[in-house]
């Protein structure tokens, strides 16, 4: 075990003592570095005025990552290399291509924010998974980039510029200083912090993890940040010891097995992307608007779960699917169903010796299944209700009904009379609008400042009756149109 934070910074090793626990790396950036190109504009992971790349070992190869350092504490990028918009021009003092592409396309505007556009776009540059360049790959990873000042027209030229003809040459000499960097690192034993700041531990192992949390119950888990980084900043909470799992090897795998998919906890949403939408596309869309590409690349499936927030954007979706959770402890190994796991608004079945391990998710071959986000605005919002929808028809009659709304109580719940009210019956227009009223028994939602409470009722019995018509097919609807003749 060790007490320093060790990581490059813009080819640079940097070895920080007794890190405090919540210390974020735009802080550290600006304040201890003074490299002041990373701009602190909405301090929750939202606008990417902060962006920067974390590039780490990867399964096929270095990976480069944009991520918001104003919500991503500097703890978390222990052993790795980070590349801020100071360090990006090329060691001749030019510009990188991404940096002068912004030049001579004017694609400053106010120039608050196009540091952070600049680092995501360098990001995909560096990124071989990225090419060939496309709009959609443009658009994905731009979403959490924020200007409110005008267009993204020059900035989208910029891009396109800059990316389309990348230089394989200037790729290739950033990769291999970066990951002789990761590998000098790539020994160092796991981080223990422990002195007047607060203690700080980052475990490479599930045994670690377990050893730490009986001994230190209170401790917070920290797996991305995209949460708990705004607890720090907005709400102003400081915690005495914090545990990151995003190094936890046990945590990081997906594997399949028996018609189950096995998510680790500290699986990054990016990462658990490919796998869920193989198996349902439906997922794409709500996945693709999880935040931007900064959360995406931070967050991680368990956080989102384990947070316990009554509208996280996954729960829904894998209750919807039946999936179970797996919580271990030092003693012992023990599965839930997902929808057990949340009791209350802010209370989980978690002992507090235990961590949520991994996610259990089935798959499902026959029947049908839709998830859905509704928010004020696509990209980069929170949502005002989420909907998760899995049927299984035999014959012209559903045999099956699986209903799990967020965002219509204090967690996310199953609509139980909806579902008895679809059970057994006809796949008709009628039996749905039957169901559609039924919600009301099952929920009794409250307005905020997302959706008032007739919004979410209306909004929540729309979702079905739209599942409904997107998984009708014609056959089916002639003949109940010849019936009603």
């Amino acid at each position: 075990m060790r007490s320093k934070v060790r990581f490059h910074l813009n080819g640079e090793l940097h070895e920080v003592q007794h890190c405090p626990p919540t210390l974020t790396v735009l802080d550290y950036l600006r304040n201890e570095c003074r490299l002041t190109g990373s701009k602190e504009g909405c301090a929750e992971g939202d606008c990417g005025a902060c962006t920067l790349i974390v590039a780490e070992a990867g399964s096929t190869g270095t990976e480069y990552l944009a991520m918001n350092s104003c919500i991503l504490f500097l703890a978390a990028i222990d052993g790795k290399s980070l590349i801020s918009v100071d360090g990006l021009a090329l060691g001749d003092g030019a510009l990188h291509p991404v940096q002068a592409a912004m030049v001579e396309q004017h694609g400053s505007q106010c120039g608050f924010c196009t540091p952070g556009f600049v680092m995501s776009l360098a990001a995909m540059y560096q990124d071989h998974d990225q090419q060939p360049y496309s709009r959609e790959n443009l658009n994905l990873n731009l979403a959490g980039n924020l200007c409110r000042c005008t267009g993204y027209a020059p900035i989208v030229r910029a891009a396109e510029q800059s990316l389309v003809s990348r230089d394989s040459t200037l790729v290739k000499e950033l990769d291999q200083r970066v990951t002789t960097e990761l590998e000098f690192l790539e020994s160092d034993p796991p981080l223990s912090v422990e002195g007047t700041n607060g203690r700080v531990f980052a475990p490479r192992t599930l045994a670690q993890l377990l050893e730490l949390r009986k001994n230190h119950p209170l401790a917070t888990l920290v797996a991305g940040a995209t949460d708990v980084g705004l607890w720090v900043n907005k709400d102003l909470q400081t915690f005495d010891t914090v545990i990151h799992t995003g190094a936890v090897a046990e945590l990081l795998e997906i594997s399949k097995e028996n018609e189950l998919i096995k998510i680790g906890a500290a699986v990054r949403l990016r990462d658990a992307l490919p796998e869920l939408i193989r198996h349902y596309p439906s997922m794409r869309d709500m996945l693709e608007r999880f935040g931007g590409a900064q959360v995406r690349n931070a967050g991680t499936i368990g956080g989102n779960i384990a947070n316990g927030s009554p509208i996280g954007d996954m729960p829904p979706a894998l209750i919807a699917l039946g999936a179970r959770l797996e919580l271990h402890s030092l003693e012992s190994r023990r599965e839930i169903v997902l929808e057990d796991f949340f009791i209350d608004y802010g209370r989980q079945d978690l002992k507090p010796d235990e961590v949520v391990s991994a996610v259990l998710l089935p798959i499902h071959d026959d029947g049908q299944f839709a998830c859905y986000k509704i928010s004020k605005r696509p990209e980069q919002d929170i949502s005002a209700l989420c909907a998760g929808i899995f049927m299984r028809l035999d014959r012209d009659a559903i045999e099956e009904a699986r209903i799990c709304f967020g965002g219509m109580a204090g967690t996310p719940s199953r609509a139980g009379q909806c579902e008895k009210a679809l059970t057994g019956k006809p796949w008709r227009r009628d039996t749905f609008e039957s169901a559609m009223q039924a919600l009301k028994e099952d929920f009794t939602p409250i307005s905020d400042m997302r959706a008032s409470a007739a919004y979410r009722m209306r909004v929540a019995r729309n979702l079905l009756l739209r599942f409904f018509i997107e998984h009708d097919v014609p056959e089916r609807r002639m003949q109940e149109t010849s019936s009603v003749r």
